[in-house]
């Protein structure tokens, strides 16, 4: 059997890592297995969709790694794959059901299925629909129709055990009757999540769907939909949630949820898939770095947890700092490019390769770029409030010694320097932190920056001495 695999996002926002992790596993899946990958796009809500969030859900994925075989933008053999663009297939496969026996027309309206809702609450027994028009006589719709009644069509879900083998919960069962009959298409005609699903997960051929635990109660529904249609009921793999660092579902409340808001932070994408892919699944016990090559060697759902997993940024972060530091020079000045040129800022690209060994280490995100490196590609340097504390705090004359000292070195390189600061440190009585603070805060504005002795370096000597003079 050949792998069939989809993700199928709703367009209505941007990307949340929760359903890109989700969406991530069955990718890898497909590419392990030497299958297929389908992107589908779930836009039947036309009030919660915008072409804007279409493209990016693409974007974001293109950007990620994830690629697919077939999608709304290269096509496939079975095409059309935005459900927008399926309705006419939804009511085709609906009607089938209707003349087959397997579903029904339904009358009921939303006020009698509200207040039967609440009488049997207040029953104390399960709300769910009660058969009301299951078996209506001829007569019965016709009277019904006569009304101007308009009717949804609903699934006459087939009174037997349920069982999902699933590859990741293991076996769930439901008992006779615990499952009701549920609609399948809306009085106005449009179709439902669990028609739509079922309907294209069979013509697609997908063999394996993946998705979050939330849509475990759905696996029998879509089940009996395919089986009434005359096909075979993928397998089905339903992972569990990420939560935040506090246990509860990852939400804005926790402060960055996407992958745009994560790739605008300078999360690298390599790092991005690596942690999401360490989200409820393990390749062992030792393994924390993965390629993408490597992920999809390694993947499979035998190791993928059954408890929600928690999303930590800071070990996001941490992992980022790992990948930016095996970039070479050339490929992070060129990452960094970006975030430089979004401050305003226009750096000389040698200039700017040059720096990048200062700051590898020191760059949790690529976001961070433009506040260690702004003194490099700017004169107009503003002291911040601990710089200017700094500056305003050392002795006498201090700077202006700092600038003849610096004037006077002979090679400028970042040896000679620091040995030249270290010596007036010492003529004044400070030790080195003490000494080469204000010089720093006066140079690059902040009191924190790359190696000292490094930087100004590449700053040169001529606008070195010039900064230590503007503010002596």
């Amino acid at each position: 059997m050949s792998v069939r695999c989809r993700f199928a996002p709703a367009p209505s926002g941007s990307l949340h890592v929760g359903n890109v992790r989700t969406g991530l596993f069955s990718w890898a899946f497909a590419r392990h297995h030497g299958g297929a990958f389908v992107l589908r796009i779930e836009d039947t809500d036309a009030s919660r969709v915008t072409e804007g969030a279409f493209h990016g859900v693409m974007d974001s994925l293109r950007w990620l790694g994830i690629d697919w075989d077939e999608g709304p933008d290269v096509g496939g053999p079975h095409q059309p794959y935005r459900q927008s663009q399926r309705m006419g297939i939804y009511r085709e496969m609906a009607d089938r059901l209707l003349s087959l026996g397997a579903a029904y027309r339904c009358y009921c309206t939303e006020e009698e299925l509200e207040a039967r809702r609440r009488a049997a609450l207040e029953r104390g027994e399960p709300p769910g629909y009660d058969g009301r028009c299951r078996e209506l006589t001829d007569a019965e719709r016709a009277a019904f129709e006569a009304e101007g009644r308009a009717s949804a069509i609903r699934f006459r879900m087939p009174e037997r055990e349920w069982v999902v083998d699933d590859l990741v919960k293991g076996e769930v069962r439901w008992g006779p009757g615990q499952l009701r009959d549920f609609v399948l298409m809306r009085a106005d005609g449009s179709p439902l999540f669990l028609l739509a699903v079922a309907v294209d997960d069979l013509l697609m051929g997908i063999t394996h769907v993946i998705r979050g635990d939330d849509l475990l109660a759905s696996a029998p529904r879509n089940a009996a939909v395919i089986e009434a249609l005359g096909g075979v009921p993928p397998a089905y793999a339903h992972v569990p949630q990420v939560n935040g660092p506090d246990g509860k579902p990852l939400s804005k409340r926790h402060g960055s949820t996407s992958v745009e808001a994560f790739r605008e932070h300078g999360i690298l994408p390599e790092a991005l898939m690596n942690y999401l892919s360490l989200l409820g699944w393990s390749r062992d016990a030792e393994t924390t770095f993965l390629s993408r090559d490597e992920l999809i060697e390694a993947f499979d759902l035998d190791r993928v947890s059954s408890n929600p997993a928690r999303f930590d940024v800071q070990k996001l972060e941490w992992m980022n700092n790992h990948y930016i530091q095996t970039l070479d020079d050339d490929d992070l000045a060129a990452r960094c490019l970006h975030f430089l040129s979004v401050a305003g800022l226009s750096p000389e690209p040698g200039l700017l390769r040059r720096a990048m060994p200062l700051v590898k280490e020191r760059m949790k995100t690529l976001a961070e770029a433009p506040r260690l490196l702004r003194f490099l590609f700017t004169d107009d340097i503003e002291p911040n409030e601990a710089a200017a504390e700094l500056i305003a705090k050392a002795p006498e004359g201090y700077l202006a010694s700092a600038a003849e000292a610096l004037g006077a070195v002979r090679e400028w390189s970042a040896e000679a320097i620091a040995g030249a600061l270290d010596g007036l440190a010492a003529a004044s009585g400070l030790n080195r932190t003490k000494g080469w603070q204000p010089v720093r805060a006066a140079v690059t504005g902040s009191n924190v920056s790359p190696p000292l002795p490094e930087s100004l370096e590449l700053l040169g000597r001529e606008r070195t001495v010039e900064r230590l003079r503007a503010v002596a």
